[in-house]
């Protein structure tokens, strides 16, 4: 990453990682629910799954470029976050590679819709399998939803 003159390494690292993680959570986890009405039923942390300190890699390299002669940016660490936050979404990117995986593994050729944020019960259903079949798609004519996608 590059901090131009960080004051502080440690708190830029911190501040990628954080971002990092929070991106994971926006394209993985952190799913809105809607009524059928359209009020949002998931307003906060306490109603939709946020990453939690088990969700942080084992395995996390962060490093700044050291010395950096890039034009000075405001407050140097602040304007962190953004690029890091969008880097979770590889995490999102590999989960759609390792489901197309499992479709050539299984030789379903169709195509399949790629969902964000990719929830594990997205990615289960996602992945097509005899136990994915005994699941019953209900019919949307025959009941009311408790919450809609947005898409």
């Amino acid at each position: 990453m590059d901090a131009c003159c960080s004051l502080n390494p440690a708190i830029d690292i911190g501040q990628v990682e954080g971002s990092f993680i929070q991106g994971m959570g926006l394209y993985t986890t952190e799913e809105l629910k809607y009524s059928p009405e359209g009020v949002l039923y998931s307003r906060g942390p306490d109603e939709y799954k946020i990453p939690a300190i088990t969700d942080v890699p084992e395995e996390f390299n962060v490093s700044l470029l050291p010395s950096s002669q890039s034009t000075p940016t405001i407050y140097s660490s602040k304007g962190l976050g953004e690029s890091g936050m969008f880097l979770g979404s590889s995490v999102f990117f590999a989960i759609t590679d390792a489901v197309a995986a499992a479709h050539r593994e299984r030789g379903i050729a169709e195509d399949f819709t790629v969902q964000s944020p990719a929830t594990p019960e997205w990615v289960r259903m996602a992945c097509a399998d005899r136990f994915t079949e005994m699941i019953p798609r209900d019919d949307p004519k025959t009941f009311k939803p408790w919450s809609i996608p947005i898409a």
